[in-house]
């Protein structure tokens, strides 16, 4: 017997085309509709917050118009648009939103701490003094010279313990691990909730009190790096836990020890972020103030010797002085302020060259 093939039949339609979505693109519909919500829900809510209801106030009438806006908005994609189109355009306009109030927020921030500081700013004084001057004195007299200094010694020996601690700590929660690894865990995660004033406190009692130990920068330092080590180890575990495990498996494969590919492997291929872990750190320590006047107690003048004697940081000279009702004290803490975020603003990026010049090197 010999098989007959079915004749084929040349009738059937054609499957059609896929059409993709221009993700990137911006039609005139894209550009005009926002316009065009905004301009509606101003004119709406006017009517009816001003006139028609007895509402008042700049911000609930802001409020009211972005709930319009939205609303408007997510109506004219619909009338235009499927309805995955019209989840894609609300959510871009709620991120966008975020993201201009959180940058705003920052900018106000920056820009108010450095317009009511800038008188004190303009005086090279300011950098090259500390506070010698009196209520009434002008602002070319004095400065927080040793607010800066207190602050660099304070936050240098808080690197020097929490870095290799830290770091250590993350090595050990994701290269070692076993049950001690998760009381470990839970004891870090549980301390990045803790209060600085807990902090300065505990090496108050712990230091001070017990050994009859004058206040002095090395107890704040001590301070604030019990608040920067959760941070840091915490942050370093989520880095160390990004790096593929098949970069581990070729080293151990190559006949390396596991203390060599933790040394050789592991720890360079996350430098860069865990500069950004050891700078998190800083954030969360250089802006602290209850530990240091708890631990280092406030001084006006300059000193450079960790352990003896009370040293201020910029923080705490800030707050002392923007508590006064002096107009003058009020301008010097703006300043102190805002050399503050300079500073943090410098340690930023010096240790973002540092961990890039090292893996260019590489």
């Amino acid at each position: 017997m010999t098989a007959t093939l079915a004749p084929q039949r040349t009738d059937e339609p054609a499957p059609p085309e896929e059409v993709r979505r221009d993700l990137r693109g911006r039609t005139l519909d894209d550009r005009v509709a926002p316009l065009g919500a905004a301009l509606g829900a101003l004119a709406l809510v006017s009517l009816l917050y001003d006139r028609l209801l007895p509402l008042s106030g700049v911000l609930g009438f802001v409020i009211c118009w972005y709930v319009a806006f939205v609303a408007l908005y997510a109506l004219l994609s619909w009338y235009r648009h499927p309805s995955p189109a019209v989840t894609d355009r609300v959510a871009g306009v709620l991120i966008r939103t975020s993201a201009l109030l959180v940058g705003s927020a920052l900018a106000t921030a920056i820009v108010y701490v450095f317009v009511r500081g800038a008188p004190a700013l303009a005086h090279l004084n300011l950098f090259t003094q500390d506070l010698t001057a009196g209520p009434q004195d002008p602002l070319d007299i004095g400065g927080v010279l040793h607010g800066i200094v207190g602050t660099l010694i304070q936050i240098g020996i808080a690197i020097s313990i929490t870095l290799p601690l830290g770091i250590g700590c993350a090595v050990y929660m994701t290269e070692v691990g076993g049950r001690l690894s998760k009381i470990v865990r839970t004891i870090v995660e549980a301390m990045t909730a803790l209060p600085s004033i807990v902090c300065g406190l505990f090496v108050y009692i712990a230091l001070l009190l017990t050994f009859d130990i004058q206040r002095n920068g090395f107890a704040a330092a001590l301070a604030i790096s019990v608040m920067m080590l959760p941070i840091i180890a915490r942050s370093a575990e989520v880095v160390l836990r990004v790096v593929p495990g098949g970069l581990r498996e070729a080293s151990l494969a190559l006949g390396a020890s596991q203390w060599q590919t933790v040394r050789k492997v592991v720890l360079p291929t996350a430098r860069p972020a865990l500069v950004t872990a050891m700078v998190l750190g800083i954030a969360r320590g250089i802006g602290e103030t209850s530990p240091v006047l708890i631990t280092a107690g406030y001084t006006t003048f300059m000193n450079a010797n960790p352990f003896e004697g009370p040293m201020v940081s910029l923080p705490l000279f800030a707050y002392t002085l923007a508590r006064s009702p002096e107009p003058l004290f009020q301008t010097r803490a703006f300043g102190a302020a805002a050399v503050l975020m300079v500073l943090v603003l410098l340690v930023f990026l010096i240790a973002r060259l540092a961990a890039s010049g090292r893996r260019n090197r590489r």
